[in-house]
């Protein structure tokens, strides 16, 4: 069972398309996997169709699908939206990971897999905002430096799971951190694949690892 979840004003600018590039695949991936979000936003949206077109709404005329399809490319208005790569599974080193339909449609965007500290990968989303969004693959016994953030983080379960001093987090789970956060997330008996997202660069805040701060814009670049 998904544990955490995008708060109500994310899902709110979510669907007003508000959002940040980063964090609208963040959120609409959160979204794909986890029922009760879906639902919610569903009521999100009926309650602000209500507020904007009150209680009575003029019915939609009875269109066949000929007369439909017709409509839709006589309209001179309507946006061009490119389609891109469908990559309904991302690989790596022998295992194969089932795509949220959010990341699957945007496959052509997802860069290769490099080696990062330890036992962890990572491989970008070229996104186009100068936002960093990344795929990170962390190996059963893997561990990120205790740290706290200078901005803020985000991070979505794609599948696995994770631990730090506070929680464990699996399969949809969305978590939000700032400054105010301090954790060192890690794998035991299971291997976990997150979708990450920071718009500052971590602040490592234990031993050694300290002296990684001049280099920590890097780590997830």
């Amino acid at each position: 069972m998904i544990k955490f979840h995008p708060s109500e004003q994310h899902l709110v600018h979510y669907m007003l398309g508000e959002l940040s590039p980063a964090m609208l695949m963040m959120v609409g991936s959160h979204i794909d996997l986890c029922p009760h979000c879906q639902h919610h936003l569903r009521d999100v949206e009926e309650q602000f169709a209500m507020k904007i077109f009150g209680q009575r709404q003029m019915p939609l005329p009875d269109l066949d699908e000929e007369t439909m399809l017709n409509a839709i490319f006589q309209s001179t208005s309507a946006p061009v939206v490119p389609i891109l790569e469908m990559r309904d599974y991302l690989n790596l080193e022998g295992k194969r990971f089932k795509l949220p339909a959010t990341l699957a449609r945007n496959g052509e965007r997802i860069g290769p897999w490099s080696r990062m500290l330890g036992k962890m990968w990572r491989a970008p989303i070229e996104i186009g905002s100068g936002e960093t969004l990344n795929f990170i693959y962390m190996e059963q016994g893997a561990q990120v430096p205790e740290h706290t953030h200078r901005g803020s983080e985000a991070t979505l379960v794609v599948n696995g799971v994770f631990n730090d001093e506070v929680d464990e987090y699996r399969d949809g789970d969305f978590v939000l951190l700032d400054g105010h956060h301090k954790h060192t997330p890690q794998t035991h008996h299971h291997d976990c694949l997150t979708l990450a997202t920071i718009d500052a660069p971590m602040q490592f805040t234990s031993g050694l690892s300290r002296l990684l701060n001049p280099f920590s814009s890097l780590f997830l670049k």
